[in-house]
């Protein structure tokens, strides 16, 4: 408990002390507003002589700098109306300092044995905190802005970039029709189709509103779609089925893997089916264990001990290219109940059964 203060004039002395003690800048007013006591940090921050302060109208201190709308609203209208207030914003240029933003703080004080009225006035100086927040807003809006940009660019990057993949896959395709040699004319189609899966990542790409990964579980049944309408003929139909768990992978390995299913469907559709069968099918598979996965393609063809596919060759290259480049291992499994590829990240035990 407090003990009582002897004589007036200590307690004066006490809240003098007190007012000084306040770190920020802070005023004691009548209810006229005339200032009673005043801070040292607020004599510092505005740059006012003490002289000119004590028992002067608040409107009148430094030529009239703070005669200030918005302060008149807080003491003269909201003040009476409530016995405190907190974080008024005021924004104001003084003369000397500069423009500034304030946060007030008003707490109206009532007395048990006197009618008087006392208001007690802080102020808490935010502008350098405005100004951070100012330039924030403006960075922001200035990096909303590159980036809406670099998704106009990256779009325009996209559409070109697939409409050449679908112009030299045009060019190889009738260049394949053209040529008079059979082994040629192969090649040709084969390269069409290599195009084809890297141009299927572009427009997944395209149609991902800018975002960076493939969703694989719809990206090989349309890719696989695509090899088996475009190069399985009538003479031999093939069905080709995928089975391709939920999982996304970056464009850049999208593409790798992209190709190496296209290589091996293609191979399977060369080599698998030598003669007529009735129940001919290629299985694709792709299953994910976090951030491991194990593609398969797999067929219930001939196998290469009956037919004499060659080992290697430039399919062959290019899939143990990616599958390195993929930190993969790849695996053959050939006998007369077909032909099964299967390539692993890392140790995983596949789910799914070979094609039968």
């Amino acid at each position: 408990m407090f003990q009582p203060i002897a004589n007036i004039e200590d307690a004066q002395t006490l809240a003098q002390a007190i007012v000084n003690t306040i770190t920020e800048p802070f005023l004691v007013l009548d209810e006229q507003f005339r200032v009673l006591a005043a801070s040292r940090s607020f004599y510092k921050t505005f740059e006012v002589d003490p002289a000119q302060t004590q028992g002067s109208l608040l409107y009148a201190l430094g030529d009239g700098q703070w005669d200030i709308p918005a302060l008149r609203l807080l003491l003269e209208t909201i003040i009476p109306e409530k016995t405190a207030m907190d974080g008024f914003e005021v924004e104001h240029d003084f003369p000397r300092i500069g423009r500034r933003t304030m946060l007030l703080n008003a707490r109206k004080v009532l007395y048990d044995h006197s009618s008087a009225i006392t208001i007690l006035l802080a102020f808490n100086d935010i502008t350098a905190r405005r100004v951070i927040e100012r330039e924030k807003e403006e960075l922001l809006g200035r990096t909303e802005d590159l980036l809406r940009q670099k998704d106009v660019l990256l779009r325009e990057m996209e559409h070109r970039v697939a409409n050449s993949l679908q112009i030299i896959a045009s060019i190889l395709l009738l260049k394949a029709r053209s040529v008079t040699s059979e082994e040629t004319r192969q090649h040709l189609k084969d390269a069409h189709q290599r195009v084809l899966s890297v141009a299927e990542v572009q427009r997944h790409l395209h149609t991902a509103a800018g975002v960076d990964e493939i969703d694989v579980g719809s990206y090989l049944p349309k890719l696989c779609g695509g090899l088996a309408s475009s190069m399985i003929g009538e003479a031999q139909p093939i069905a080709v089925t995928v089975t391709a768990e939920g999982g996304r992978m970056d464009s850049q390995r999208a593409v790798s893997l992209g190709l190496i299913v296209t290589e091996l469907v293609l191979n399977a559709i060369k080599y698998a089916f030598p003669k007529e069968k009735a129940d001919a099918r290629i299985q694709v598979s792709y299953e994910t264990a976090g951030s491991d996965w194990k593609l398969t393609v797999s067929d219930n063809g001939v196998g290469k001990i009956a037919n004499d596919v060659p080992a290697t060759g430039l399919g062959t290259a290019i899939v143990e290219a990616l599958v390195k480049q993929l930190e993969a291992k790849v695996d053959v499994i050939s006998d007369a109940d077909g032909t099964s590829v299967s390539v692993t990240r890392a140790t995983f035990t596949s789910r799914v059964p070979r094609a039968a």
